[in-house]
């Protein structure tokens, strides 16, 4: 009889119901391309073989506690799980500046250039684009007044003088407004505890 190829969904059944061998094959089939995946953002063999061993930690205790769906492929799935690992690695190993409150008191101040870039290198952009997705879905919690302003500035790149003229506001106010939504963003960072530091 011919070797019947399973699909990795069989084989996590066949694993579930207590075949090892099972997960081996999962593992063997699938790990070439997830250690791929790992090395190419951190460019470091043995942080990129400690961070998959995490993940296959995470994968294995995920499969025995039931919260695997099936619906999902296993594989984007496992991808995901180490995408995110590697950004929670960089995020505590001191890659980020911190933002000096004094920034908050220019008015070119960008809460989204959380990075000084140098060396751009994978990390900083992974965590980056993290960040900023984080803090622009914490803008939309903001006063509808002071959204404006901070859209109008930061995402457009709008002068105040543009932003009062576009308002019907005083260069004052537009300015006040972007002050309190700089306040009230740093507030909204804080109670959703979005990760802007090492």
């Amino acid at each position: 009889m011919a070797n019947i190829i399973l699909s990795d969904k069989d084989l996590i059944r066949s694993y579930l119901e207590g075949n090892e061998k099972a997960f081996e094959k999962l593992l063997l089939r699938n790990k070439d391309r997830i250690f791929g995946y790992i090395i190419s953002k951190v460019r470091n063999q043995n942080l990129a073989n400690d961070i998959f061993q995490d993940v296959f930690i995470k994968v294995i205790k995920t499969l025995k506690n039931g919260s695997y769906n099936e619906e999902g492929k296993f594989l984007p799935w496992v991808l995901t799980i180490s995408h995110n690992m590697i950004v929670d690695h960089f995020r505590r190993s001191n890659k980020m500046q911190m933002i000096s409150e004094s920034s908050s008191k220019s008015d070119d101040y960008n809460i989204f250039s959380v990075l000084k870039l140098t060396d751009k290198n994978i990390e900083d952009c992974i965590i980056k684009d993290q960040i900023e997705s984080d803090v622009v879905k914490l803008v939309e919690y903001l006063p509808n007044e002071q959204r404006d302003v901070l859209k109008n500035r930061i995402f457009k790149g709008m002068s105040f003088k543009d932003i009062a003229d576009k308002e019907d506001i005083s260069i004052n106010t537009a300015l006040g407004r972007m002050r309190y939504a700089l306040i009230n963003l740093r507030k909204l960072v804080d109670k959703h505890q979005v990760i802007i530091t090492a």
